[in-house]
């Protein structure tokens, strides 16, 4: 139908009433079903993962016609249009969020709180998709780990709550039937920014609005668009072709595939032909309309949101991946919490016996919100409460926080950029290792985070021997100057970090430079598969050979030294042990485990040999020295991650301050060298 606007423009809306659509429940069903068995570990649902988009665009749907509708009869109010958002949205939420808060008070250790705390906070403000995406990344805690990682996409879509209602009321009456038109527009650019953002940095394009806003606006564009008049037929088939383009996803699409981007394209064009066509009559009507389908629609929203903290525990509790049988009783259980979630929560919220009117519903709302920021900035404050934990649990976790006094802002400079500075770097603006001389600095010590972690033993050492150095180093930059180590965002921007270094090295000329890096991750291009709580060293990580880069960087890096004088001593990686290990220290103390934790050492040897080749090959060919940190880790039979009563780790493959600091007699004979060297040369002008 067509509706006069204040302007005198008329707009061509669909006037469809709110009447209720069944198939709508079902195409719901098809959205959840593939995310919960997705999320459980059911390889057959590889891209179950698109469920979200199915929501995204159905949201976008359901919202615009709601408004379209109000702004139609003049009745729009953004008061009611938002206590109904409240009352759909927020009792089950935070119930979850309430209910996982205390599961994860009992079972996680503080990091792991702490993180869980800060995500607790972003949920509550609807901006968890924010955090999400700047975690994710270096030093961040496994996406199995994360309760709450679920509510990014809630997050999107009361982002796209808060700026389309209002941008659709203005446009409705200032730009008429030019608002369709508008919207496709900033749907098309959003598509555009996701195309390009999904192989530049494909964090940003999954988790931010921007890059997502277009699902939601093709679903509001149907809402505009004029209802068709299909023949059954027709609709039958247009509806068809619109499932088959969603279970082409669910079915074919996998964790590697580029996404959102393209590939989005494909779910949310077949769910928006789904709602277009509107089928009412044959299989396919009877396959979205039957009440199976529409009884798992309607638990569609506390499925979602209960499914994902369920797993998460579970897998917490399990400590390995799921089983077949356990698996199938998580879904089962998930259903189970979900219609109660839905029977006692949502209806009641949603049709007014809880809270009945607009402004107990938003005191409500805003006392939910108010304490889970109050108690996840408490939990943050206190570093996760490691007081929950048992004496002797405290004392072993500590050493998570026993960081290197290396990796500090003034020494060093994080992945992201920020700290030491290239200009710093270039005047020799450094930290000090070793004792205070009054000389020119005998060594350097340059590399990555590892090179900050065994740090500490090299300072002890140079203290006892007298002896004078600095220190330079970068997250993820190892000290490659122009090799192809990794991505290419990676290596570029390590390149300017790497030329200061370079430059320094020209203009001093170091006698003695250590190199430090985390080898095998550079050589394989990978670290070890599932870090972290969930490691399993069953599972056998990568052995692909990237090594030629390394190879030619390390050799042409050394010749410059050769030319100009500089000795390189080349520091073995320490062995990497796949689990947090103050973390599962501490938990095997609360849980009666094993302190047995490191992988087998015939794991460790496959995983280091092909580094550990390399760099004697280029030892070799060189002339440089090598120190191996193995011999102070590991024996004849197994590698180490405590000794005499020391956790030799902070995490899964970076020392402990303390732990390194046990280290320090590896490092005496090439210092010793230094010092008799020393004593016996000139100068440097």
């Amino acid at each position: 139908m067509t509706v006069t606007t204040g302007n005198g423009g008329r707009l061509a809306v669909t006037h469809q009433h709110l009447e209720y659509r069944p198939d709508l429940d079902g195409l719901r069903a098809v959205a959840i079903l593939p995310v919960v068995l997705f999320h459980a570990g059911f390889s057959s649902f590889g891209g179950g993962f698109v469920g979200v988009d199915v929501f995204f665009v159905l949201s976008g749907f359901f919202m615009a016609r709601i408004i379209l509708s109000d702004l139609e009869r003049g009745s729009f109010s953004f008061w009611q249009f938002y206590v109904r958002r409240m009352r759909r949205i927020f009792p089950a939420l935070f119930s979850m969020m309430a209910a996982s808060s205390i599961a994860a008070w009992f079972l996680f250790m503080p990091q792991e709180f702490t993180y869980f705390a800060n995500s607790l906070i972003a949920a509550a403000l609807f901006v968890s998709n924010v955090l999400f995406r700047r975690e994710a990344g270096y030093f961040d805690i496994s996406a199995e780990m994360k309760p709450l990682l679920h509510t990014w996409s809630l997050s999107v879509e009361e982002q796209f709550y808060l700026i389309f209602p209002v941008a659709l009321f203005i446009c409705y009456k200032v730009a008429g039937k030019r608002t369709f038109r508008i919207a496709l527009a900033v749907a098309l650019l959003s598509f555009a920014a996701s195309i390009f953002q999904v192989y530049d940095k494909p964090e940003k394009a999954f988790y931010l609005l921007h890059f997502r806003v277009w699902e939601l606006l093709l679903g509001a564009l149907v809402a505009m668009s004029p209802q068709a008049s299909y023949t059954g037929r027709t609709s039958q088939v247009l509806t068809a072709l619109g499932l088959a383009a969603v279970f082409f996803a669910v079915l074919l699409y996998s964790p590697s595939t580029p996404f959102p981007g393209l590939s989005a394209a494909v779910p949310c064009v077949g769910t928006a032909l789904v709602i277009h066509a509107h089928c009412r009559a044959g299989l396919i009507a009877q396959f979205l309309n039957n009440p199976v389908s529409v009884f798992i629609g309607r638990i569609s929203y506390s499925l979602y949101l209960w499914h994902w903290p369920i797993i998460v525990f579970s897998r917490y509790t399990l400590g390995d991946e799921l089983t077949m049988g356990s698996a199938f009783t998580i879904v089962a259980t998930s259903f189970a919490v979900a219609y109660l979630s839905w029977r006692f929560i949502e209806q009641p919220a949603r049709y007014g016996r809880l809270a009945p009117s607009g402004v107990a519903m938003a005191g409500l709302s805003s006392v939910a919100t108010l304490s889970a920021v109050a108690f996840g900035s408490v939990v943050a404050g206190l570093q996760g409460i490691p007081e929950r934990l048992p004496e002797e649990a405290r004392r072993l976790y500590w050493a998570t926080y026993d960081h290197s006094p290396f990796s500090s802002p003034r020494c060093f400079t994080d992945s992201n950029g920020d700290g030491l500075t290239p200009v710093q770097i270039r005047r020799g603006d450094l930290c000090k290792v070793g004792v205070e001389t009054g000389n020119e600095p005998q060594f350097l010590i340059w590399g990555d985070s590892h090179a900050a972690a065994i740090a500490p033993a090299i300072d002890a050492a140079a203290r006892q021997m007298g002896l004078s150095g600095v220190f330079v180093g970068r997250g993820s930059c190892p000290p490659l100057p122009n090799a192809d180590f990794g991505t290419r965002w990676a290596v570029e921007r390590c390149v300017e970090h790497n030329s200061a270094v370079m430059s320094l090295i020209e203009q001093r000329k170091f006698p003695y430079v250590f190199m430090v890096g985390y080898w095998p991750k550079y050589v394989h291009r990978a670290e070890l598969p599932r870090q972290g709580h969930i490691f399993d060293p069953r599972v056998e990580p990568s052995f692909a050979d990237w090594s030629a880069p390394v190879r030619t960087s390390l050799s042409t890096t050394l010749a410059a030294f050769t030319r100009q004088g500089t000795k390189a001593i080349l520091v073995m990686d320490v062995p990497e042990m796949g689990h947090e290990v103050p973390e599962a220290l501490a938990r095997a103390v609360v849980s009666g485990g094993t302190f047995d934790i490191a992988p087998s050492l015939e794991y460790t040897n496959k995983r280091q040999a092909l580094a550990r080749s390399v760099l004697e090959e280029v030892a070799k060919s060189s002339g440089s020295l090598i120190v191996d940190p193995m011999s102070g880790i590991c024996d004849a039979f197994r590698c180490h991650v405590m000794r005499e009563g020391t956790v030799l780790y902070k995490d899964e493959d970076h020392l402990s301050s303390e732990g390194a600091k046990s280290l320090a007699a590896l490092f005496e004979p090439v210092l010793n060298m230094m010092r008799a060297a020393d004593s016996s040369s000139e100068p440097r002008s």
